[in-house]
């Protein structure tokens, strides 16, 4: 009904203006006896009556066109819409079946640990039954082997003081007698050394004084020699020490850098494999993560945070199964054990 009142209306419009530019020339023109004259003007202006009315059905057509190609547009674009909304829905209700399996997989994995453990404990308490049987046995037979080593050891010292009376008695006569012998060594010993002792005196005093001054001078010049020494080692300590703190420093500044490149990737695919939903924006999970140094993860355990996201951080490491880790054994020690924050980006 729009579109006939938009055709109606210019029609209307032309024809008007067309009819009236005929009485206008009708009215002008001479009505004596002069037929052509009439005739030459109406035919003109009959002609671009049609011509104008061509025009108008032409832009007509065209609006209708671009209507069409509008709706055409639109349409296509609701259809556009409606397929990523599809595709929307399948990836979450995949990713809700991979969280939902992963979840049975853990449940599973905690029932076999459950398994093991009491398998386990069985073991350690008949492992510990057998210890105790053991340790009986090794009781009774030092007890067994002590009471023989007793009897042996009293035998062994009656024999032993015996022996040691029959020594003391010869040793107290071999000790008197060389006694004896000594104090004869000692008096004739005495009075030699007495004569040497003076002669050695003299010679002594002599001898300290020259050794007293050669020491002296000796002194001097060592102390002058360690002095310069000792100023030299300070010197080329100190050149030493500001070379290896300078050194210490660039090598810290390179291994925090290679830390966190190295955290850095790490975060990012735990990010690749970190399954979220929008009851995630915003918060965050502590997880602490133990790796070898091929990079496999050895533990993960989760610090503190919102528990959807650490299920979430979790499972994506496990999914991942290794990090990135740098080759270096310096700057992998400092990350073998690594607390990260996870966050969920949409």
């Amino acid at each position: 009904m729009a579109d006939k009142s938009d055709v109606t209306l210019p029609l209307s419009i032309s024809a008007g203006i067309h009819i009236g530019v005929i009485i206008i020339l009708a009215l002008g023109i001479d009505f004596s006896h002069k037929p052509e004259p009439m005739q030459q003007v109406s035919a003109p202006a009959v002609k671009a009556v049609m011509v104008d009315q061509q025009k108008v059905a032409n832009q007509v057509e065209k609006l209708k066109q671009e209507k069409r190609d509008a709706e055409r547009r639109e349409q296509e674009r609701q259809a556009e819409l409606e397929r990523k909304a599809q595709e929307a829905k399948q990836a979450r209700e995949r990713e809700q079946a991979q969280i939902k399996q992963l979840e049975q997989e853990r449940k599973q994995q905690e029932i076999e640990t459950q398994k093991a453990n009491e398998a386990t404990k069985l073991a350690q308490v008949k492992q510990q039954q057998e210890k105790e049987k053991a340790v009986k046995a090794e009781a009774d037979r030092k007890l067994k082997e002590q009471e023989r080593k007793v009897a042996e050891d009293a035998a062994q010292k009656a024999a032993e003081k015996r022996k040691v009376e029959e020594a003391a008695a010869a040793k107290a006569e071999s000790d008197r007698k060389l006694k004896e012998a000594e104090a004869k060594a000692k008096a004739e010993k005495a009075k030699a050394d007495a004569d040497a002792k003076a002669e050695a005196k003299a010679k002594a005093d002599a001898k300290a004084k020259a050794d007293a001054k050669a020491k002296a001078d000796a002194k001097a010049k060592a102390d002058a020699e360690a002095k310069a020494r000792a100023q030299q080692e300070q010197e080329m300590a100190d050149a030493l020490a500001a070379e290896q703190a300078a050194l210490s420093q660039t090598m810290n500044k390179q291994m925090q850098s290679e830390v966190g490149k190295y955290t850095n990737m790490i975060k990012s695919t735990i990010q690749r494999n970190l399954v979220v939903d929008e009851s995630m924006r915003g918060k965050t999970c502590t997880v602490s993560v133990r790796l070898a140094n091929d990079g496999f993860v050895i533990s993960s355990q989760t610090q503190g945070g919102d528990p959807n996201v650490c299920r979430a951080a979790k499972a994506a490491i496990l999914k991942a199964g290794k990090l990135p880790v740098s080759p270096d054994p310096a700057v992998y020690n400092l990350m073998k054990e690594i607390n990260l924050i996870v966050e969920p980006t949409f």
